[in-house]
């Protein structure tokens, strides 16, 4: 598929019709839905057609302080934006997807399509824009920030997500260059510079993955498996591997000339791309890769570490070895225990993936499942993805579907499994994603419900029940008063020592803002972390501003952020810890310096003892505009 742009909207052609639909908005602090299409009947587009929501918002910040339409407010902006629950959580996330590319896994839930990296399907919404993108780093991440700037939604704060396989696996050369081109694309779209015509073009010559040459499409169905993903991809794009490791070589030895597709960049050109960022104006406040538990080493962490990545989305998928050995998975429960081990001694955010409905596994076991994931010190992620096993034609599960050795559950098993799971669900973990978002047509037989979440909340309020989870209690778009909020504190246990879950709640105990601090009592990773205590993760709700934007009664730019940070403090202070650190990303250096923190190899540290010198004050709306 070839790259789609929409003609730029003709000004000149509709400013009337434009600043009179932009005027009453601006005169209607509370617009609805109903009131704003009321408005766009009265002034029609050509006589008879609607303007759409990015027309309008293009056309505001174009017309905005001249002739009828007010001047610039990011309320106006803000009455029209589009799907605003993606920046509901305080941050933008964009997602870009790696290319196809073999993985260490033979897992028989997996989909084999041989058009998307692993356990991917072409017609999910980001594998789709990935494929549009050629799979290119700097395409996919410059073209999803301007669809989020022109459907309204603010692009400063960035938390990238990096998905596609095994993150791992990918050569060393790949994941330092698919890094650096995406912290291109923030600089070059937050200098308002595109380069997109420059990628293209060279995609178009020289790569199998441009969209238009990419032809490589071999039905597989999982019954009847004549060769296995790696083997099809390792074929179908022989030629482009090749090429990519061949240039990569050469360029290493200064025998050829980089191009903007050629995938090779040096450690030293991403650590200038991350120095770059921190006070860039599209900045990065969170940088998420994938991987699988028995990828995880003590070089793999440091490694990861030193991309620039905050959290590790980790498929532990269940904690039951025989159901792991049955569905193929390739490593043990003991292989997760290890690896959650080793991102906590390097503080990482945990986002694990689990799955219910698997081959060998029932509804009564998958709670009990679910259940050991926060019982055990071991596991307790930070955040969560429930993905109940789905029925792929193209995924091995068909041999046992077919033969009756499995079924998916029925509607009624799964609310009932996932009913428990959300009530097991303690406060200090987010339930980020239930049930993947894959479209119907993919899926031979099941619940296909894509609302699922809201299946379960329902039937959970029915009994007057509900999940107590972080994403369930954010403040979104609530009006907050910071100086009404109570600061809850949390203790638990984990692999590594203490954990305590500082937030900043309402009496309904809606959660503003939070913090991850980890007191361990056995070695961190790395040597510069040594007698420290580790802020983990410091986050403030509600709907994502502006970096220099303030907005009266929301949670963010109202300082939450540097009160926890001062709780944190004075907590490890008072365990004996003589060194606070953080794991920061490139984005939110410079915040973290303002709050006493000085740069050490990876991570900022705030020296504790007696007589340290106190932290610089700042106004609440801080340059970093994170917290």
């Amino acid at each position: 598929m070839a790259k789609r742009t929409r003609p730029a909207l003709d000004l000149a052609r509709y400013r009337e019709p434009l600043a009179q639909i932009l005027a009453a908005v601006a005169a209607d602090p509370n617009l609805s839905r109903q009131r704003l299409a009321r408005i766009l009947k009265r002034h029609p587009k050509d006589g008879r057609g609607l303007f759409s929501k990015d027309e309008l918002i293009a056309a505001y910040r174009a017309l905005a302080g001249t002739g009828s339409v007010p001047p610039y407010d990011a309320a106006v902006v803000e009455r029209l934006r589009m799907k605003p629950v993606r920046t509901l959580s305080g941050v933008t996330p964009v997602t870009v997807l790696t290319k196809p590319y073999p993985c260490p896994g033979e897992c028989v839930f997996c989909p084999n399509d041989v058009r998307m990296p692993k356990s991917y399907l072409a017609n999910e919404p980001g594998a789709q824009r990935a494929e549009q993108n050629g799979f290119d780093p700097y395409l996919q991440t410059y073209s999803r920030l301007a669809a989020l700037r022109n459907t309204g939604h603010p692009t400063n704060k960035i938390e990238l997500i990096l998905l596609g396989g095994t993150w791992s696996f990918y050569p060393e050369t790949y994941q330092v260059w698919f890094v650096t081109r995406v912290f291109d694309a923030l600089h070059d779209f937050g200098d308002g510079i595109d380069r997109r015509d420059a990628v293209w073009a060279a995609l178009r010559e020289a790569s199998q993955l441009h969209p238009e040459r990419n032809t490589a499409s071999v039905p597989v169905h999982g019954a009847h498996l004549e060769r296995t993903y790696n083997q099809l991809v390792q074929s179908l794009y022989r030629d482009e591997m090749r090429r990519s490791r061949e240039h990569a070589q050469a360029i290493a030895r200064g025998e050829r000339e980089r191009t903007v597709i050629d995938e090779y960049a040096t450690w030293d050109e991403l650590e200038a791309a991350q120095q770059a960022n921190e006070r860039a104006a599209c900045r990065c406040v969170g940088l998420v890769i994938e991987t699988r538990p028995d990828n995880i080493t003590p070089d793999e962490v440091i490694r990861i570490r030193r991309l620039g990545a905050t959290k590790v989305q980790i498929g532990i998928q269940s904690l039951n070895d025989e159901v792991l050995r049955l569905n193929q998975r390739g490593h043990t429960v003991e292989a997760t225990r290890r690896a959650i081990r080793l991102l906590r001694r390097a503080g990482f955010k945990i986002y694990a993936h689990w799955m219910a409905n698997l081959y060998g596994a029932s509804p009564e076991a998958d709670i009990e499942d679910y259940r050991r994931l926060f019982e055990d010190a071991d596991f307790r992620p930070d955040e969560l993805k429930i993905y109940p096993c789905s029925l792929i034609e193209s995924a091995e599960l068909m041999r046992h579907y077919e033969s009756g050795a499995w079924r998916p559950y029925s509607h009624d098993e799964l609310v009932r499994v996932l009913s428990a799971c959300f009530l097991a669900t303690p406060e200090y973990c987010r339930l980020t994603r239930v049930v993947r978002d894959i479209p119907s047509t993919d899926i031979v037989t099941g619940e296909m419900t894509t609302n699922f979440r809201q299946v379960v909340e329902a039937a959970l309020g029915a009994q007057g029940l509900r999940s107590a989870d972080i994403r369930a209690r954010e403040v979104r778009h609530q009006t907050v008063d910071p100086n009404a909020l109570t600061l809850d504190v949390m203790a638990y246990e984990s692999s590594i020592g203490e954990e305590m879950f500082l937030q900043f709640i309402t009496p309904e105990r809606r959660i503003a803002a939070f913090l991850r601090l980890s007191l361990p009592v056995e070695p961190l990773l790395l040597p510069e972390l040594d007698g420290a205590a580790m802020i983990r993760e410091v986050h403030v709700y509600g709907q994502s501003l502006a970096l220099g934007d303030e907005a009266p009664g929301r949670a963010q730019h109202s300082g939450l952020g540097a009160r926890l940070i001062e709780e944190a403090a004075a907590i490890a202070a008072g365990r004996g810890y003589k060194r606070l650190a953080v794991i920061s990303a490139v984005g939110t250096r410079a915040y973290y310096r303002k709050r006493g923190f000085s740069d050490g190899e990876l991570y900022q540290l705030r020296d504790l003892s007696p007589g340290a010198a106190p932290p610089v004050e700042h106004a609440p709306n801080t340059e970093s505009g994170y917290k």
